[in-house]
Protein backbone atom coordinates (compact mmCIF):
# COMPACT_ATOMS: atom_id res chain seq x y z
CA UNK A 1 0.00 0.00 0.00
CA UNK A 2 1.30 3.24 -0.90
CA UNK A 3 2.61 6.08 1.81
CA UNK A 4 1.67 9.36 0.90
CA UNK A 5 2.74 12.89 2.75
CA UNK A 6 0.55 16.40 1.97
CA UNK A 7 2.49 19.26 2.79
CA UNK A 8 0.10 21.95 3.67
CA UNK A 9 -3.14 18.98 4.30
CA UNK A 10 -4.80 21.70 5.69
CA UNK A 11 -5.34 23.76 3.00
CA UNK A 12 -7.93 24.07 -0.08
CA UNK A 13 -6.26 21.34 -2.60
CA UNK A 14 -4.32 19.20 -0.07
CA UNK A 15 -7.62 18.71 2.13
CA UNK A 16 -9.25 17.97 -0.93
CA UNK A 17 -6.55 15.23 -2.02
CA UNK A 18 -6.26 14.07 1.51
CA UNK A 19 -10.12 12.88 1.23
CA UNK A 20 -9.42 11.08 -1.79
CA UNK A 21 -6.10 9.22 -1.10
CA UNK A 22 -7.65 8.34 1.93
CA UNK A 23 -10.96 6.95 -0.34
CA UNK A 24 -8.40 5.17 -2.44
CA UNK A 25 -7.49 3.14 0.79
CA UNK A 26 -3.56 4.90 0.75
CA UNK A 27 -1.63 6.18 3.78
CA UNK A 28 -1.31 9.85 4.30
CA UNK A 29 0.99 11.91 6.25
CA UNK A 30 -0.31 15.60 6.43
CA UNK A 31 2.63 17.84 7.33
CA UNK A 32 0.75 21.38 7.75
CA UNK A 33 2.46 24.59 9.92
CA UNK A 34 -1.14 25.91 10.13
CA UNK A 35 -0.92 29.55 8.80
CA UNK A 36 -3.47 31.70 8.47
CA UNK A 37 -5.18 29.76 5.30
CA UNK A 38 -4.76 26.07 7.41
CA UNK A 39 -8.32 25.17 8.28
CA UNK A 40 -8.79 22.25 10.60
CA UNK A 41 -12.82 22.54 9.60
CA UNK A 42 -11.47 20.58 6.08
CA UNK A 43 -10.19 17.56 7.97
CA UNK A 44 -12.71 17.25 11.00
CA UNK A 45 -14.48 14.32 9.54
CA UNK A 46 -11.26 12.64 8.94
CA UNK A 47 -11.05 9.32 11.44
CA UNK A 48 -8.71 6.48 9.82
CA UNK A 49 -6.27 4.83 11.25
CA UNK A 50 -4.26 5.31 7.83
CA UNK A 51 -4.04 9.55 8.57
CA UNK A 52 -1.18 10.85 10.22
CA UNK A 53 -0.92 15.00 11.32
CA UNK A 54 2.57 16.78 12.08
CA UNK A 55 2.64 20.31 12.32
CA UNK A 56 5.72 20.90 10.87
CA UNK A 57 7.57 23.91 8.77
CA UNK A 58 8.81 22.49 5.20
CA UNK A 59 11.53 25.31 6.00
CA UNK A 60 12.76 22.96 8.93
CA UNK A 61 14.66 19.70 7.29
CA UNK A 62 15.91 17.93 10.45
CA UNK A 63 11.70 17.40 11.12
CA UNK A 64 11.15 16.18 7.36
CA UNK A 65 14.25 13.70 7.73
CA UNK A 66 12.67 12.51 10.73
CA UNK A 67 9.11 12.16 9.45
CA UNK A 68 10.61 10.75 6.03
CA UNK A 69 13.14 8.06 8.73
CA UNK A 70 9.80 6.89 10.41
CA UNK A 71 6.63 7.60 8.14
CA UNK A 72 9.07 5.82 4.56
CA UNK A 73 6.96 7.82 2.30
CA UNK A 74 6.58 6.31 -1.77
CA UNK A 75 5.53 9.91 -2.62
CA UNK A 76 5.22 13.49 -1.50
CA UNK A 77 2.63 16.09 -2.84
CA UNK A 78 3.76 19.47 -2.12
CA UNK A 79 0.91 21.99 -1.85
CA UNK A 80 2.39 23.90 0.86
CA UNK A 81 2.89 27.21 -0.63
CA UNK A 82 1.53 30.90 0.06
CA UNK A 83 -0.91 31.63 -2.92
CA UNK A 84 -2.87 34.47 -2.63
CA UNK A 85 -1.58 37.44 -5.14
CA UNK A 86 -2.81 40.72 -3.44
CA UNK A 87 -0.75 39.33 -0.19
CA UNK A 88 2.31 38.76 -2.46
CA UNK A 89 1.72 42.33 -3.33
CA UNK A 90 1.18 44.19 0.38
CA UNK A 91 4.25 41.79 1.24
CA UNK A 92 6.13 39.61 -0.36
CA UNK A 93 8.56 38.05 2.42
CA UNK A 94 6.44 34.35 2.96
CA UNK A 95 6.05 33.99 -0.48
CA UNK A 96 9.80 33.50 -1.01
CA UNK A 97 10.32 32.08 2.75
CA UNK A 98 7.67 29.59 2.07
CA UNK A 99 7.35 29.00 -1.72
CA UNK A 100 11.10 29.65 -2.64
CA UNK A 101 13.47 28.41 0.62
CA UNK A 102 10.47 26.05 1.32
CA UNK A 103 10.97 23.99 -1.35
CA UNK A 104 14.82 24.24 -1.53
CA UNK A 105 14.59 23.07 2.16
CA UNK A 106 12.45 19.92 0.63
CA UNK A 107 14.42 19.22 -1.72
CA UNK A 108 17.42 19.09 0.43
CA UNK A 109 15.63 16.89 2.69
CA UNK A 110 14.57 14.55 -0.33
CA UNK A 111 18.41 14.60 -1.60
CA UNK A 112 19.54 13.75 1.61
CA UNK A 113 16.83 11.09 2.38
CA UNK A 114 19.06 8.52 0.05
CA UNK A 115 16.44 6.45 -0.61
CA UNK A 116 13.66 7.10 -3.46
CA UNK A 117 10.92 9.21 -3.13
CA UNK A 118 8.98 10.91 -6.12
CA UNK A 119 7.62 14.35 -5.74
CA UNK A 120 5.00 15.85 -7.23
CA UNK A 121 5.43 19.67 -7.14
CA UNK A 122 2.04 21.67 -7.18
CA UNK A 123 2.65 24.78 -9.69
CA UNK A 124 0.65 27.25 -11.23
CA UNK A 125 -0.43 28.76 -14.93
CA UNK A 126 0.33 32.33 -13.62
CA UNK A 127 4.17 31.38 -13.96
CA UNK A 128 3.52 31.51 -17.91
CA UNK A 129 2.13 35.61 -17.53
CA UNK A 130 -0.59 37.43 -19.30
CA UNK A 131 -1.46 35.02 -22.42
CA UNK A 132 -2.65 37.25 -25.68
CA UNK A 133 -5.21 36.61 -27.81
CA UNK A 134 -6.11 32.98 -28.36
CA UNK A 135 -2.87 31.22 -27.40
CA UNK A 136 -3.07 28.47 -24.82
CA UNK A 137 0.33 27.66 -23.24
CA UNK A 138 2.10 24.74 -23.52
CA UNK A 139 5.21 23.22 -21.39
CA UNK A 140 7.33 24.36 -23.42
CA UNK A 141 6.27 27.83 -22.88
CA UNK A 142 8.60 30.41 -21.19
CA UNK A 143 8.22 31.94 -18.15
CA UNK A 144 6.85 35.75 -17.66
CA UNK A 145 5.49 36.01 -13.95
CA UNK A 146 3.89 39.15 -12.98
CA UNK A 147 3.51 39.23 -9.27
CA UNK A 148 5.47 38.29 -6.81
CA UNK A 149 3.82 35.20 -6.15
CA UNK A 150 3.80 33.69 -9.13
CA UNK A 151 7.80 34.77 -9.52
CA UNK A 152 8.30 32.99 -6.17
CA UNK A 153 6.05 29.93 -7.97
CA UNK A 154 8.70 29.96 -11.32
CA UNK A 155 11.55 30.07 -8.86
CA UNK A 156 10.69 27.04 -6.97
CA UNK A 157 9.57 25.12 -10.55
CA UNK A 158 12.93 25.75 -11.78
CA UNK A 159 15.52 24.87 -8.07
CA UNK A 160 13.36 21.41 -9.01
CA UNK A 161 14.19 21.15 -12.45
CA UNK A 162 17.75 21.81 -11.54
CA UNK A 163 17.69 19.60 -8.16
CA UNK A 164 16.26 16.86 -11.29
CA UNK A 165 19.27 16.98 -13.34
CA UNK A 166 21.91 17.72 -10.98
CA UNK A 167 21.26 15.50 -7.90
CA UNK A 168 18.81 12.64 -9.83
CA UNK A 169 15.69 13.09 -7.39
CA UNK A 170 12.59 11.46 -8.67
CA UNK A 171 10.41 14.56 -9.09
CA UNK A 172 7.35 16.71 -11.32
CA UNK A 173 6.09 19.40 -12.00
CA UNK A 174 2.54 19.98 -12.48
CA UNK A 175 1.19 23.43 -13.71
CA UNK A 176 -2.70 23.66 -12.68
CA UNK A 177 -5.17 26.56 -13.77
CA UNK A 178 -7.62 28.35 -11.33
CA UNK A 179 -9.06 25.76 -8.56
CA UNK A 180 -12.37 25.63 -7.08
CA UNK A 181 -14.36 23.92 -4.83
CA UNK A 182 -15.07 23.16 -1.07
CA UNK A 183 -12.76 24.13 1.73
CA UNK A 184 -11.23 26.47 -0.28
CA UNK A 185 -10.36 29.80 2.02
CA UNK A 186 -12.44 33.20 1.17
CA UNK A 187 -9.99 35.27 0.21
CA UNK A 188 -10.53 33.76 -3.69
CA UNK A 189 -12.94 35.01 -5.95
CA UNK A 190 -15.68 31.95 -5.48
CA UNK A 191 -15.71 31.54 -2.23
CA UNK A 192 -15.64 35.34 -1.50
CA UNK A 193 -18.62 36.07 -3.51
CA UNK A 194 -20.33 33.18 -2.11
CA UNK A 195 -19.57 34.25 1.43
CA UNK A 196 -20.64 37.78 1.01
CA UNK A 197 -23.96 36.90 -1.03
CA UNK A 198 -24.45 34.77 2.35
CA UNK A 199 -23.83 37.99 4.60
CA UNK A 200 -25.60 40.36 2.46
CA UNK A 201 -22.56 42.16 1.02
CA UNK A 202 -21.46 43.97 -2.08
CA UNK A 203 -19.56 41.45 -4.86
CA UNK A 204 -16.33 43.56 -5.57
CA UNK A 205 -14.66 42.77 -9.12
CA UNK A 206 -11.23 44.19 -10.17
CA UNK A 207 -11.60 46.72 -13.33
CA UNK A 208 -14.83 45.42 -15.30
CA UNK A 209 -14.34 41.63 -14.45
CA UNK A 210 -13.36 41.19 -18.09
CA UNK A 211 -10.23 39.51 -17.21
CA UNK A 212 -10.29 35.34 -18.43
CA UNK A 213 -9.49 32.35 -16.23
CA UNK A 214 -9.44 28.77 -16.41
CA UNK A 215 -11.41 27.25 -14.26
CA UNK A 216 -10.81 23.38 -12.91
CA UNK A 217 -12.72 21.83 -10.29
CA UNK A 218 -10.62 20.08 -7.19
CA UNK A 219 -11.08 16.82 -7.57
CA UNK A 220 -10.17 16.94 -11.22
CA UNK A 221 -7.08 18.43 -10.31
CA UNK A 222 -6.62 15.72 -7.71
CA UNK A 223 -7.17 12.65 -9.83
CA UNK A 224 -4.18 14.06 -12.31
CA UNK A 225 -2.09 14.67 -8.90
CA UNK A 226 -2.57 10.95 -8.06
CA UNK A 227 -2.23 9.85 -12.07
CA UNK A 228 1.04 12.04 -11.89
CA UNK A 229 2.72 9.76 -9.19
CA UNK A 230 1.95 6.68 -10.81
CA UNK A 231 2.30 7.70 -14.24
CA UNK A 232 3.75 10.86 -14.88
CA UNK A 233 8.07 10.90 -16.33
CA UNK A 234 10.39 12.16 -13.75
CA UNK A 235 11.87 15.58 -14.90
CA UNK A 236 8.64 16.25 -16.92
CA UNK A 237 6.39 19.72 -16.26
CA UNK A 238 2.56 18.69 -16.77
CA UNK A 239 -0.17 21.24 -17.46
CA UNK A 240 -3.53 20.70 -15.93
CA UNK A 241 -6.62 22.77 -17.14
CA UNK A 242 -10.03 22.38 -17.81
CA UNK A 243 -9.85 24.11 -21.19
CA UNK A 244 -12.76 26.36 -19.71
CA UNK A 245 -12.48 29.90 -20.10
CA UNK A 246 -14.05 32.65 -18.35
CA UNK A 247 -14.44 36.26 -17.35
CA UNK A 248 -14.58 37.26 -13.53
CA UNK A 249 -17.64 38.32 -14.00
CA UNK A 250 -19.36 35.38 -15.77
CA UNK A 251 -18.34 33.39 -12.87
CA UNK A 252 -20.33 35.94 -10.38
CA UNK A 253 -22.88 36.00 -12.31
CA UNK A 254 -23.32 32.53 -12.58
CA UNK A 255 -22.80 32.29 -8.79
CA UNK A 256 -26.02 34.86 -8.11
CA UNK A 257 -28.36 32.93 -11.02
CA UNK A 258 -27.86 29.27 -8.59
CA UNK A 259 -28.51 31.19 -5.10
CA UNK A 260 -31.65 32.45 -7.35
CA UNK A 261 -32.76 28.80 -8.39
CA UNK A 262 -32.19 27.75 -5.19
CA UNK A 263 -34.74 30.23 -3.67
CA UNK A 264 -32.42 31.72 -1.29
CA UNK A 265 -33.08 35.22 0.08
CA UNK A 266 -30.54 37.70 -1.52
CA UNK A 267 -30.37 40.82 0.16
CA UNK A 268 -30.71 43.91 -1.65
CA UNK A 269 -27.09 44.86 -1.04
CA UNK A 270 -25.61 42.33 -2.84
CA UNK A 271 -25.25 43.24 -6.48
CA UNK A 272 -21.59 43.77 -8.51
CA UNK A 273 -19.57 46.72 -7.87
CA UNK A 274 -16.40 47.44 -10.33
CA UNK A 275 -13.63 48.57 -7.84
CA UNK A 276 -9.66 49.92 -8.42
CA UNK A 277 -7.59 46.89 -10.44
CA UNK A 278 -4.50 45.76 -8.74
CA UNK A 279 -0.98 46.50 -9.58
CA UNK A 280 0.48 44.26 -12.78
CA UNK A 281 -3.19 42.65 -12.99
CA UNK A 282 -2.33 39.76 -16.08
CA UNK A 283 -5.66 39.92 -18.46
CA UNK A 284 -5.87 36.11 -19.13
CA UNK A 285 -4.31 32.42 -18.52
CA UNK A 286 -5.18 29.53 -20.72
CA UNK A 287 -3.31 26.13 -20.91
CA UNK A 288 -2.72 23.68 -23.66
CA UNK A 289 -3.29 20.34 -21.38
CA UNK A 290 -2.56 17.99 -24.54
CA UNK A 291 0.15 15.99 -23.35
CA UNK A 292 -1.40 14.83 -19.81
CA UNK A 293 -5.00 13.90 -21.59
CA UNK A 294 -2.79 12.17 -24.58
CA UNK A 295 0.35 10.38 -22.12
CA UNK A 296 -1.98 9.71 -19.10
CA UNK A 297 -5.09 9.43 -20.23
CA UNK A 298 -6.88 12.52 -18.11
CA UNK A 299 -9.41 14.34 -18.34
CA UNK A 300 -12.15 16.75 -16.31
CA UNK A 301 -15.71 14.78 -15.89
CA UNK A 302 -16.98 17.68 -13.99
CA UNK A 303 -18.26 20.27 -15.79
CA UNK A 304 -18.33 24.47 -15.41
CA UNK A 305 -21.88 24.15 -14.26
CA UNK A 306 -21.52 21.23 -11.81
CA UNK A 307 -18.76 22.10 -10.38
CA UNK A 308 -20.05 25.42 -9.09
CA UNK A 309 -23.39 24.17 -8.02
CA UNK A 310 -21.80 21.42 -5.99
CA UNK A 311 -19.43 24.37 -4.68
CA UNK A 312 -22.24 26.64 -3.48
CA UNK A 313 -23.86 23.65 -2.45
CA UNK A 314 -21.03 22.40 0.10
CA UNK A 315 -20.90 26.37 1.17
CA UNK A 316 -24.32 26.26 2.73
CA UNK A 317 -24.07 23.31 3.85
CA UNK A 318 -21.04 24.96 5.52
CA UNK A 319 -21.22 27.82 7.06
CA UNK A 320 -19.30 26.74 10.23
CA UNK A 321 -16.21 26.83 7.72
CA UNK A 322 -16.70 30.66 7.40
CA UNK A 323 -17.44 31.18 11.24
CA UNK A 324 -14.36 29.43 12.52
CA UNK A 325 -11.74 31.97 10.20
CA UNK A 326 -11.20 35.31 11.75
CA UNK A 327 -12.82 38.42 9.18
CA UNK A 328 -10.31 40.07 9.14
CA UNK A 329 -8.30 37.68 7.51
CA UNK A 330 -10.53 37.94 3.90
CA UNK A 331 -12.87 40.89 4.08
CA UNK A 332 -10.25 43.74 4.06
CA UNK A 333 -8.61 44.44 0.27
CA UNK A 334 -4.70 43.46 0.24
CA UNK A 335 -2.56 44.83 -2.70
CA UNK A 336 -3.92 48.17 -3.42
CA UNK A 337 -1.09 49.92 -4.04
Amino acid sequence: MKRFIITGGYGFIGSNLIHMLLKKKFVVFNIDNLSYSAQKYNLKDINSKKYFFKKVDINNKNDLLRIFKNFRPDGIFNLAADTHVDRSIENSYNFIKNNILGVYNLLEAIKDYKKRIRLIHVSTDEVYGDIVGSKRSSEQYPYRPSSPYSASKASSDNLISAYVRTHKIDALISNCSNNYGPRQFPEKLIPKMIYNILKGKTLPIYAKGKNSREWLYVDDHCEALIKLFFRGKKGEKYNIGSGMNCSNVFIVKKILKIFKKKNFKISKKVKIVYVKDRPGHDFRYALNSNKIRKSLKWRPKISLSQGIIKTVEWYIENKKFFSGIPKKLFTKRLGNK
